[in-house]
């Protein structure tokens, strides 16, 4: 057989074996169950499944490529993802118990059942749901784009780059569909240990093979390649300190509210397994750090690499010295980081029109619950829209792996005041929050769309929450005041450690 069939056939065995673990995941559970069964696991997530689910959304297809490629790029820079990651969790060792608590008190599924709770409107949750999805959808498309890069080059090009996009859309849509968030949390096992072998391998073998070890590796890169060494990188980088800074601030904040981070806090079976769970987190950022050296490596090995070929960096040094077995088994370890990822966020949106959207709709709302309810239905319909929207983006609208996510997280930030603020603060009203997140996401949209990110050397998105929280506490002070009669503990959230009534045994499941 030749190196592609070789490569190509173990990939598809380990395909197959993914989707055959998700449908073993839910049997007997998801397959009947209701909403929030396919959704948030029943609420009955242990410490382990949480932790490799939370990590598995960290460690994504641009962990592989996107990493590498920064690295290749610019260097230094790309250490915002291991700041960002380290502060979010520590954010979430906070606000994940609280949303936790908060969710299973009131029997909610998603942030905008949070929204919508906290302000006492539907129509708000649902048009929040718009908005988050339009957002996401950018992180999808990077999930496919990723995944397609990896087919194709496993495949030696023998699968073009086209097929291999559609190959990870149809994979990973079917998988969501009948496993829910229980079945990506049995398949971010596989992932998490074939990650973990693969990365360990890499970085023992890529300084022996191309150098003569990392002594004479890093001895090159301090000697020939000092600016990747230091912010703001090479290359007339824009990436200084003032982005490394706020962008590490911004997606810090925003982590901890980004609806595929939510889901797996409203999946947990206790708050406090969130918090182990914030502090075992940070433990896996250390495999961050391999695609980047890899991606430096590349650059004395197959210099030359220009846009989009950079993210390929990692790979043309696995593909240009390993046997195709290896390289078969690496790229089924950088697929499952685009899989399981894209099938949460795939599930969040679906999950968000299903308890949002849907209950708008007298067809719905009137509909008798058990059994497959008519919600859960209609979000799996959503999870193949949304999943063929961003397969048309990423033919019609392809670009960088880190210029995607950035884009996601910028917008995503502007419901930061909304979410976080709103719960902990009643005087908060919803004409302000509304008009603040309107100014946010109208700053982002024309900062990013007129290529002015970053701007003053800062992260876009940090200028447009900056705008975003002053019009909303101009509004909340001058504005109309909210008449909702509604004590204090049906609408803020509480740690449950402060709280009594936060505790697994007092909170009712929803």
């Amino acid at each position: 057989m030749s190196d592609g069939a070789v490569a190509t056939t173990l990939f598809g065995v380990f395909m197959v074996a993914t989707v055959a673990l998700g449908l073993l995941a839910v049997r007997g559970k998801g397959s009947g169950g209701g909403l929030a069964e396919w959704s948030v696991g029943g609420r009955s997530l242990g410490a382990v499944f949480i932790w490799v689910l939370m990590a598995g959304e960290g460690y994504t297809s641009f962990s592989y490529l996107g990493a590498a490629g920064w690295g290749y790029n610019f260097g230094a820079p790309v250490l915002y993802v291991v700041a960002y990651m380290s502060c979010g969790y520590a954010v979430g060792y906070v606000v994940g118990p609280t949303l936790w608590a908060y969710a299973r008190r009131h029997g909610l599924v998603s942030i905008t059942d949070m929204v919508a709770h906290r302000y006492g409107r539907p129509w708000v949750g649902a048009a929040v749901a718009v908005l988050v999805t339009v957002f996401l959808l950018p992180y999808i498309q990077l999930q496919i784009t990723g995944m397609g890069v990896v087919v194709s080059t496993i495949s030696y090009g023998a699968i073009s780059l086209n097929w291999a996009y559609f190959i990870g859309f149809a994979v990973t849509t079917g998988f969501v569909v009948v496993s829910g968030l229980r079945g990506s949390a049995w398949v971010s096992v596989l992932k998490d240990v074939l990650v973990i072998v693969t990365l360990a391998f890499l970085a023992l073998y890529v300084p022996v093979h191309y150098f003569d070890g990392y002594g004479d590796f890093l001895g090159r890169i301090v000697e020939e390649k000092s600016a990747w060494l230091t912010l703001p990188g090479s290359g007339g980088s824009p990436y200084g300190e003032g982005w490394f800074a706020t962008t590490t601030f911004l997606n810090a904040l925003t982590v901890v509210i980004f609806p595929t981070t939510v889901a797996g806090y409203l999946g947990a079976r206790s708050a406090d397994g969130l918090r182990r769970n914030a502090m075992w987190l940070p433990a896996y950022n250390i495999l961050l750090f391999v695609p980047m050296l890899l991606g430096m490596a590349a650059l004395f090995v197959v210099p030359g690499l220009t846009g989009a070929e950079s993210n390929l960096a990692l790979f043309k040094l696995v593909v240009d010295s390993l046997p195709a077995w290896a390289v078969g088994i690496i790229g089924v370890a950088a697929a499952l980081s685009s899989i399981v990822p894209m099938a949460v966020f795939m599930l969040v949106i679906g999950t968000m029109w299903g308890s949002s959207v849907f209950p708008l709709v007298p067809r719905w709302r009137d509909a008798p619950g058990g059994g497959r309810s008519p919600q859960k239905a209609g979000s799996q319909i959503v999870v193949v829209v949304a999943g063929a929207l961003a397969l048309v983006l990423t033919y019609a609208a392809p670009n960088t792996l880190v210029r995607l996510s950035l884009i996601s997280y910028e917008g995503m930030a502007q419901l930061v005041p909304m979410l976080l603020v709103g719960l902990v603060w009643r005087r908060l009203s919803l004409v302000a929050a509304l008009s603040g997140l309107a100014v946010g996401v109208g700053v982002v949209c024309a900062l990013v769309f007129s290529e002015h990110d970053p701007v003053f050397g800062m992260n876009a998105g940090i200028v447009a929450l900056a705008a975003n929280l002053v019009v909303t506490l101009v509004m909340t002070y001058v504005g109309p005041a909210d008449r909702d009669e509604r004590p204090d503990r049906d609408v803020l959230a509480r740690d449950p450690l402060s709280d009594p009534a936060g505790s697994p045994d007092a909170v009712p499941a929803g």
